[in-house]
């Protein structure tokens, strides 16, 4: 790794802020650290040569260099180690000198000379012959391997692996953290190319699901697929965007949901590059209890959900986002989520228990993002619509309104940015305009207001931090009950 170390800044030299011993830090973390001069080309290329014969760690060169080395303001002066050559290109008669100043013509400034050409031909030679030795050591190695070399082909091929989804088993009633757990162990069998890592959480995030059926990378022991990241979430995520950019490797990463938020920037690169990394978050909610509202996510979900909202360049939306409502859902987004090698997912996950979803519900229809839940009335007069472990108090509810006739469909989000992806048809089909609709999410009420807008209905949101307290106690006292479901639909009801 290089490292420019010039000094200066967009706005102040670096002395001004920071006097970090950069070298002394890297090589307490164990790396090779070599400094130089870095506007000498031969020192650049000796510590190349250094740095190629080191094993066993990375080897950070620091180059000491002049910020707009040999550049001159318009009067003449020295325009080097000056803040504002950070940020702005030189122009008018700072230009024109700093060409001179170099030895080349402000009229056709952009010349390659013979002794560069010539050598950049003689490279280029080189090169080919490089190439055609290693193609052919490939070669050889397929020709002997021819397994191996299949499975690496299919690998780097950016096609989504093949999974006997059926071997996953779940339990009734359980966390859908833990239901992901049953599916990462599944992975863990069927897919030899997927790294799951985990911020110091695994036994609490579930990723030990993956773990269990594999161990971690050790130095010197690549073998196993778990990457025990550490208190480290921005660098976990960022590890693995890295994984994803090298190809044949499926990175995961798991931590708290709350906790997304050092992942931001990270997550938002992987979106932009359209990198298939899985974000698994776990604690989804206030439900988190005991650990106070410093641990309970609740902007969080609306934060993410921008992301299905914003396009990407191939006009997809950014980032797959699923919060699925139980166990069963939760192995279908799991399904969605290895399906899917053109963005990064993000999987959300709860903490507590949730009830199973109504006997013959048809979980397949998860993959339209909203559906209409097993059970639902026909000729509804009210919709009740949520995503994650809320869609179990609506069922709740929902058998409180039955006693009373009222006609219910129950409507699981897990993923808004699928369900915008159906026809209209199909989304008015799911929620039609002229039906009134009651929403409740665990989060701020804008993630459902797409789904329930104002003229249709109301939506039953958390607008507060969380609270320290047990996941029941909140949930009465928040008001996240089949009762309160119930009293709230009648007010819409009227």
């Amino acid at each position: 790794m290089f490292y420019d170390s010039n000094d200066i800044q967009l706005s102040t030299e670096t002395k001004d802020v920071m006097n970090e011993d950069t070298a002394a830090k890297y090589r307490a973390l164990g790396w090779e650290v070599i400094e130089i001069c870095g506007n000498d080309v031969d020192q650049i290329r000796q510590a190349l040569d250094a740095a190629k014969k080191v094993e066993g760690k990375p080897t950070l060169i620091i180059g000491k260099c002049v910020m707009g080395k040999g550049a001159l303001k318009a009067d003449g002066t020295s325009y080097e180690a000056n803040c504002k050559t950070h940020g702005a290109p030189l122009g008018g008669d700072a230009y024109i000198n700093t060409i001179k100043h170099l030895g080349g013509n402000p009229e056709n400034p952009f010349v390659i000379f013979d002794d560069v050409k010539e050598m950049y031909a003689n490279r280029a030679k080189e090169l080919e012959a490089i190439c055609a030795e290693r193609y052919a050591e490939e070669k050889a190695w397929a020709d002997a391997n021819p397994e191996k070399a299949a499975a690496q082909a299919e690998w780097f091929s950016g096609k989504a692996p093949k999974i006997d989804w059926s071997k996953c088993v779940q339990k009734d009633n359980d966390a859908t953290r833990s239901a992901s757990a049953a599916c990462l162990g599944i992975l863990a069998e069927q897919v030899p190319n997927m790294v799951c890592a985990s911020a110091d959480l695994s036994n609490s995030d579930k990723t030990d699901g993956f773990l269990k059926k594999t161990h971690a990378f050790t130095m010197g022991d690549f073998s196993g697929a778990f990457f025990q990241a550490g208190v480290a979430e921005l660098t976990m995520a960022c590890c693995c965007i890295g994984m994803a950019l090298h190809g044949g490797v499926i990175p995961a990463c798991g931590t708290f949901f709350v906790f997304s938020d050092y992942m931001k920037p990270a997550v938002r690169m992987a979106a932009l590059m359209e990198l298939p990394v899985k974000f698994i978050w776990t604690h989804d909610a206030f439900r988190v209890g005991e650990d106070g509202p410093t641990h309970e996510p609740v902007e969080q979900e609306a934060q993410i959900r921008l992301m299905e909202k914003l396009k990407n360049h191939h006009g997809k939306p950014s980032v797959l986002v699923l919060r699925p409502a139980d166990a069963k859902e939760t192995t279908e987004a799991w399904k969605l989520a290895m399906e899917n090698m053109s963005t990064p997912t993000a999987l959300i996950f709860s903490r507590q228990g949730i009830a199973n979803l109504p006997e013959g519900n048809d979980y397949s229809l998860a993959a339209k993002g909203g559906y209409i839940v097993g059970g639902s009335d026909e000729n509804p007069d009210i919709i009740l619509v949520a995503t994650g472990s809320e869609v179990s108090t609506l069922v709740a509810g929902a058998e409180l309104l039955r006693k009373e006739g009222v006609k219910v469909r129950i409507v699981s989000v897990p993923s808004e940015g699928l369900f915008r992806l159906q026809s209209k048809e199909y989304q008015l089909s799911v929620l039609p305009h002229d039906v009134k609709k009651f929403g409740l999410t665990a989060g701020l009420p804008v993630n459902l207001l797409g789904l329930v807008p104002e003229a249709e209905g109301n939506i039953w949101g958390l607008e507060s931090f969380g609270f320290s307290a047990p996941y029941k106690v909140l949930d009465e006292k928040l008001g996240y009950t089949s009762e309160n479901v119930y009293k709230q639909v009648k007010a819409i009801l009227g």
